[in-house]
């Protein structure tokens, strides 16, 4: 029944993404499982860098006490996406608030979750992108434990460019350092970008280079490519450089309906996570597109949620 009406649910979707307000709204209200949390266990706008920038933020919230399995308790530090050039943790999709709900998501299962922004470029560049997403890092594990959590067992979540961005802080071990920030438990990798820009194959699956050399090169031009041998900003710019056995467990998600090159990324990724023996997971999720996975993250019958909750649940 599902796959029968797969070609409906594209249209409405592919309409609401053009713009049209109402079909946004329908969208939303077939794609998206909202989940209701009491508003006195979310700390909106707290600032995780003190210098007022609003992409400086991130929302907090705290799993209702009934729910809660462990104690102190886990959390997720969630990372948006948008191609390092849109997006904010409090974006909205017909009238939903689609990352929130993911905190309400985890803090519904006992799992607290902080949904943060970080600068989008042109205005920053890739390299302080990530540096934004360490310091909500360091921050949450320097506060958590005031509030009932554990510093020591927090699990990064990322979709799209988020999850590139929770990628490098993950496994730059100097990265953090910077920032001041401890190792993670856990990584979820959903339908991760420029995880791996050396890979041939996702040049061979349609991504077009010249939309990489204007986010991470230097000149941040569209040049041609990919070239015999990379550059040295692709090395740099891709998670999959800095795996090493240290790395934490990663569940690596990808949408079926979605571009190909997003497979093509999860496959590199896991196979960088193989090389080094580091515990991995990957799952294809049932999604029409790439939007509409943004739209099934918190959803139970899907497995970017529950993956964050059950990395979280066995961090040591």
């Amino acid at each position: 029944m599902i796959h029968a009406l797969r070609p409906a649910f594209l249209a409405v979707t592919l309409i609401a993404l053009g713009g049209c307000g109402p079909a946004k709204s329908l969208a939303a209200d077939v794609f998206y499982d909202e989940v209701g949390l009491d508003a006195s266990l979310v700390r909106a706008d707290v600032a995780y860098l003190d210098d007022g920038l609003d992409k400086h933020r991130l929302d907090l919230f705290l799993p209702s006490p009934d729910s809660v399995r462990q104690r102190p308790w886990p959390v997720v530090l969630f990372v948006h996406g948008g191609g390092w050039v849109e997006g904010d943790r409090q974006l909205t999709f017909g009238g939903e608030d689609l990352y929130g709900n993911v905190g309400r998501y985890l803090a519904e299962r006992g799992i607290g979750a902080a949904v943060t922004s970080y600068r989008l470029q042109p205005g920053a560049t890739w390299r302080e992108q990530r540096s934004d997403v360490a310091a909500a890092l360091a921050f949450v594990q320097d506060t958590v434990a005031a509030r009932g959590g554990d510093p020591a067992r927090v699990v990064l979540m990322g979709h799209s460019a988020g999850a590139q961005l929770a990628a490098h802080v993950a496994f730059d071990a100097s990265l953090r350092e910077r920032a001041g920030a401890e190792p993670v438990c856990g990584l979820v990798s959903v339908s991760g970008a420029a995880l791996d820009l050396t890979d041939a194959a996702t040049w061979e699956a349609g991504a077009r280079f010249g939309y990489y050399a204007e986010r991470f090169s230097p000149t941040r031009e569209e040049i041609a490519g990919p070239p015999p041998d990379p550059y040295a900003w692709q090395v740099e710019a891709s998670p999959t450089s800095y795996v090493t056995p240290e790395a934490p467990p990663v569940r690596v998600i990808y949408a079926d309906g979605e571009a190909d090159y997003f497979r093509t990324q999860a496959e590199a990724l896991a196979r960088a996570l193989g090389a080094a023996g580091v515990p991995y997971e990957t799952e294809v999720m049932a999604a029409f597109n790439h939007e509409v996975g943004a739209l099934y993250l918190s959803r139970a019958d899907r497995p970017a949620g529950p993956a964050a909750v059950a990395l979280a649940r066995a961090c040591p």
